[in-house]
């Protein structure tokens, strides 16, 4: 068995890489164990020959999801510019806006510094009364006076229920934010989590709220620039390379055959936990994890025999199936023809088969464009049974470093302020590798 003194990180998603560029700019030699053919976990690339039920249609790159990213993903920022991502070429910052063309409900924050464009956007906004705006600047008026932090952690549709937040704004702000940022219904999602979510976008400065729409696809925007940042510095990538267990050496831990000084966990819980469970030390934590309520996250590309632009680049779509249209020629300008519709968290959308989705979202996008469309050529599905955790009020999060001596956890369900976003994935890997270098205690 070789001795190595580097450190070794089990996962390849947006958490381990962030954790293995912090080190590998530190000058600690890392090994990246990912036990799929590719980087990325939940955000990256996935190529298709063709798409169902359309002929000669190859070479176009898509996601496994269509994530979006907002300007106060600091830390995302960072770490995509140590790579030399520049964001500024790879993301297209939009302000915020929502936008419900069927129910004619719009709002948009204007180019103002803050609070300003917070308090003229709502008062702005279209679709609802204006007694429902000031309700909403109260509302957040509140917030701001508690600093975020309620006194109990409640449901997110209690949250409004207190403070009033009914009918348009309601339905077509909060709701959609709550299930946007946190992949979680209103009804059983973490107020407090929400509060973080909207001290992080609607105060500090402007940018924060800022929309950042991706102009290619999520491998390159942060899984390929980090392999290539850390195989310059010495690192190793290790791809189909699963890790069934970790075992105590000594002063080391041994991973398929070889010691490590420290490692990290940087899996989904449900596969943290399987190598949690086998130690004493980490015994409770897998026990923790192994109860963590989940929630799937579904897109559908439709493809249409011609060019279909939106007036915007994520339009809102009011069910009762999709939430959200995207543009897919904002990515890429040869799929013009080309739109994703995201379903998020539980719902009817998950008991359908692809054939029926695929036809009701037509559906329902003919609704929200209010005009025919042609058929489309085809489509594909894409479900992730277990997108995110379910981030519900009061749900316990592990630390990040653990009682096994050299053994860390690092993922956004680690990220104990933050839901399951990328943000939470990048801080909790940058925390950990911060830790290890012995700059802050990571406690998650």
């Amino acid at each position: 068995m070789s001795t190595r003194s580097h450190v070794a990180i089990i996962g390849g998603g947006w958490a381990g890489l962030a954790c293995a560029v912090e080190l590998s700019a530190a000058g600690v030699p890392v090994c990246v164990f990912e036990a799929a053919k590719q980087l990325g976990g939940r955000a990256r690339r996935v190529e298709f020959e063709q798409f169902e039920g359309i002929e000669g249609i190859e070479g176009h790159a898509f996601d496994n999801g269509q994530h979006l990213l907002i300007g106060a993903y600091h830390e995302t920022l960072r770490i995509m510019r140590q790579c030399d991502a520049d964001p500024e070429r790879l993301l297209q910052r939009r302000s915020l806006e929502l936008d419900y063309p069927r129910q004619g409900f719009r709002i948009r924050l204007p180019r103002l510094p803050a609070p300003f464009h917070l308090a003229l956007g709502l008062l702005t906004a279209r679709g609802c009364p204006p007694r429902e705006k000031w309700v909403a600047v109260r509302f957040i008026r509140a917030l701001q006076a508690s600093n975020y932090q309620l006194t109990d952690d409640i449901s997110v549709a209690e949250l409004l229920d207190r403070h009033r937040q009914r009918e348009n704004l309601r339905r077509f702000l909060w709701e959609p934010l709550c299930l946007a940022a946190l992949n979680t219904p209103p009804e059983r999602a973490s107020a407090q989590i929400f509060a973080n979510v909207l001290r992080e976008v609607l105060d500090g400065t402007r940018e924060n709220s800022d929309l950042l729409l991706p102009q290619t696809d999520l491998s390159q925007i942060f899984p390929d620039p980090a392999a290539r940042f850390i195989t310059a510095r010495g690192g190793e990538i290790r791809l189909s390379a699963r890790v069934e267990c970790i075992e105590c050496c000594e002063q080391s831990l041994a991973i398929n055959g070889e010691r490590f000084e420290q490692a990290v966990i940087a899996a989904a819980p449900q596969h943290a936990s399987s190598l949690l469970r086998h130690h004493a030390e980490t015994r409770d934590i897998a026990a923790l994890l192994d109860v963590y309520p989940f929630e799937p996250i579904g897109t559908v590309y439709l493809a249409y025999p011609e060019s279909l632009r939106l007036s915007f680049p994520m339009l809102g779509m009011s069910g009762p199936l999709g939430q959200w249209v995207f543009d897919r020629s904002s990515q890429q300008p040869e799929s013009a023809n080309i739109v994703g519709c995201v379903l998020s968290a539980q719902g009817a959308w998950d008991e359908r088969d692809n054939d029926s989705l695929a036809t009701a979202l037509h559906d329902e996008l003919q609704q929200t464009l209010g005009r025919p469309l042609p058929e489309p050529n085809g489509y594909r599905v894409i479900r992730e049974r277990r997108a995110t955790f379910s981030c519900r009020p009061g749900l316990p999060r592990p630390p990040a470093k653990t009682a096994l001596r050299g053994l860390w956890l690092a993922g956004d369900y680690v990220c104990a302020e933050y839901p399951a976003t990328l943000e939470g994935a990048v801080r909790s890997g940058c925390r950990v590798a911060r830790g290890i270098l012995g700059e802050e205690e990571s406690e998650g």
